[in-house]
């Protein structure tokens, strides 16, 4: 199946839902009007695009609606894809060029934090790469047997320690493998439980710590991984984290699950933080990069995009 039929079909919840509801809206007005605009701001925060976001979506789209001089409500639906499109617009590319490179990849329980590394792996070994996981959850031993079994699948090297071990012991050791085997990428598993975050803060200083002086002009990502499904609270737990520790990227997983994908506009635009990944569904390729272009289209109900 084609990249954009994927992510198309991973949308299809959030597009039948919000789509159809502006469509609806479009249809019953013969006019553009302010109760329209408050209409389409309700269905926006009804999916998930967050409160703060849908407010100035709407702003640009009074502004949008001023100078072009639309009067046909049948024209906001394209005003708007304009005007998400301009949001998403950035650039989402994984940063490891400099290699050994290091993607910290932080999550709470529940979210598909494991099974992102182990697609993650699949994914950058399909490209090329040379790839090892760093089992550095050592608070649960089910995180280091799920990673196991995931580098199985993935036909990837894994370094481990025993549950309990210092999680920064284990990023050590990995880049010290890492390093003699040759390795493009090493993809580190670590614990990311949010009730302590002092603790989660320490670990994680440590762990860059040791990569900063390990490998100090090596390219260095520290993903988020959320569940698509939990809609504003995967932004509120995206908050918390980036106060706790340094976000370069969001994984949204489970987006095929759920019409709460408005939320990846609302991590952009309210916390400034890209979602470079995409999970659209349970296979091993349906990890997918995001594709802010692709993303929009499939959104708006696009066939297919040149």
């Amino acid at each position: 199946m084609g990249l954009f039929k994927k992510i198309s079909e991973g949308l299809k919840k959030t597009r039948d839902s919000m789509m159809n509801a502006i469509d609806q809206v479009a249809n019953s007005f013969t006019k553009i009007d302010e109760e329209l605009i408050e209409e389409l701001e309700e269905i926006l925060i009804m999916g998930d695009v967050g409160m703060a976001t849908a407010g100035e979506i709407c702003q640009k789209l009074r502004a949008r609606i001023k100078e072009s001089g639309t009067t046909d409500p049948q024209q906001v639906k394209g005003l708007l894809k304009e005007i998400i499109s301009e949001m998403l617009a950035g650039d989402y590319s994984l940063n490891i060029e400099n290699t050994p490179a290091v993607i910290l990849v932080i999550g709470v329980n529940g979210v598909g934090k494991t099974t992102t590394i182990g697609k993650l792996a699949a994914s950058l070994k399909a490209q090329g790469k040379k790839v090892l996981l760093a089992a550095a959850d050592t608070f649960r031993a089910a995180a280091i047997q799920q990673l196991e079994v995931w580098a199985g699948r993935a036909g990837v090297e894994i370094v481990k320690h025993s549950e309990g071990a210092d999680p920064a012991a284990v990023i050590f050791d990995a880049i010290s493998a890492g390093k003699a085997r040759g390795v493009d990428v090493i993809l580190c598993d670590t614990a990311g439980r949010l009730h302590n975050k002092k603790h989660l803060m320490d670990e994680l200083s440590k762990i860059s710590r040791v990569i900063e002086r390990e490998l100090p002009g090596s390219s260095k990502e520290e993903l988020l991984v959320l569940d698509a499904t939990t809609g504003q609270n995967a932004i509120s737990q995206a908050r918390n984290f980036k106060e706790a520790t340094g976000l370069s990227g969001i994984v949204l997983t489970k987006l095929d699950g759920t019409a709460k994908g408005g939320v990846v506009i609302g991590i952009k635009q309210e916390l400034g933080i890209p979602v470079k990944y995409i999970g659209v569904g349970e296979q091993l390729d349906d990890l997918r990069p995001f594709d802010p272009v692709q993303f929009t289209a499939a959104l708006f109900g696009e066939e297919e995009i040149a």
